[in-house]
């Protein structure tokens, strides 16, 4: 599975990555956890605001930190 945070780097988005991340440890999935902070490449996926969590190339969540239990059901 594979995971992307999108964010400039802001508190929120931080948190967003710590929030997956912890789900993925809870949960047990083999995941990669990349941060995107390029711009151009948020752009690409239709995002236009953060933070965003992308997962296998679908956009999960925009402009919000998702709770650790939406992130559990995206992942499993």
């Amino acid at each position: 599975m594979d995971i992307k945070v999108l964010g400039p780097g802001c508190p929120k988005c931080q948190q967003t990555e710590k929030i997956v991340k912890d789900a993925i440890a809870e949960s047990g999935v083999v995941a990669t956890v990349e941060k995107v902070t390029d711009i151009m490449e948020i752009a690409g996926y239709g995002v236009f605001g953060t933070p965003a969590v992308v997962i296998d190339g679908q956009v999960k969540s925009v402009g919000k930190i998702p709770k650790k239990e939406e992130v559990l059901v995206w992942i499993k």
